[in-house]
């Protein structure tokens, strides 16, 4: 039975270590979980000096619902195939959203996965102001698959989609997509993170070296810090252990 804790703080001898004694305590996974690294500890020299690594894991709750216009409350009652017969937006026509939805529903389908593919517009996924993305959320039951470990399996099946849309309509669309809203609920646990280690950062002096992340995941942290008056982002490290460090100006 999974704990019912909603927080935890590990300490051991690496960063990883402590991160993996975390989520056993917790029971969850890391994509259920926000991961702070509250020191990251150090080696030293012939033992001399040695300092464990300690973090601080937390469960990602699912923000409350938010007010939605009609036409969104409207889509996400509507099965798929109907919901993707409306204008939802002048840059996505109806028959585009329709092919989209219906090329993510055949692979699931396929896959042997029961879900249901619903299509919103949203610039929440956008750096851009204004600019509007047609996000395919799959709804279901027991969807963790769909994600993989650290979104790998998630990432895939978007760039296949995007692929496949790609060759249908002769040009390149930015289509995300999603599971059970998890990148909405992660991107916005980032943004909290990036937040609350930059305060860290500016109230201790000291840089703060954040747990390795996939490369579209350090992106949100640099974005959400890019105005930020206090500090300033680098990303450090070689291929899947590449980590983000806030630094105070």
């Amino acid at each position: 039975m999974a704990d019912a804790r909603a927080s935890v703080e590990v300490t051991a001898k690496t960063v990883e270590e402590a991160i993996e004694q975390g989520l056993a305590q917790l029971g969850a996974s890391r994509e259920e979980v926000e991961i702070e690294v509250l020191n990251p500890g150090r080696s030293g020299v012939f033992g001399l000096g040695a300092q464990d690594a300690s973090v601080r894991l937390t469960r990602i709750v699912a923000p409350p619902p938010e007010s939605k216009t009609v036409a969104e409350q409207v889509t996400e009652r509507l099965p798929a195939e109907e919901a993707a017969e409306l204008p939802l937006h002048p840059d996505w026509p109806p028959e585009t959203v329709e092919l989209a939805v219906g090329l993510l529903q055949g692979l699931i389908d396929r896959m042997g996965i029961k879900g249901k593919v619903l299509a919103r517009v949203s610039d929440e996924f956008s750096d851009e102001e204004g600019v509007q993305t047609l996000v395919l959320n799959v709804t279901g039951k027991d969807l963790g698959i769909l994600i993989g470990r650290q979104a790998e399996t998630l990432q895939a099946l978007q760039y296949i989609v995007r692929l496949m849309l790609s060759k249908r309509l002769a040009r390149w669309e930015p289509v995300v997509v999603d599971v059970e809203s998890y990148r909405v609920r992660r991107r916005r646990a980032l943004q909290r993170l990036a937040l609350r280690m930059a305060e860290r950062a500016v109230s201790t002096q000291r840089r703060v070296i954040l747990e390795a992340m996939p490369a579209n995941e350090r992106r949100i942290i640099h974005l959400a810090l890019r105005e930020h008056p206090g500090v300033i982002t680098r990303s450090i490290g070689e291929g899947d252990r590449r980590k983000v460090t806030i630094i105070p100006k």
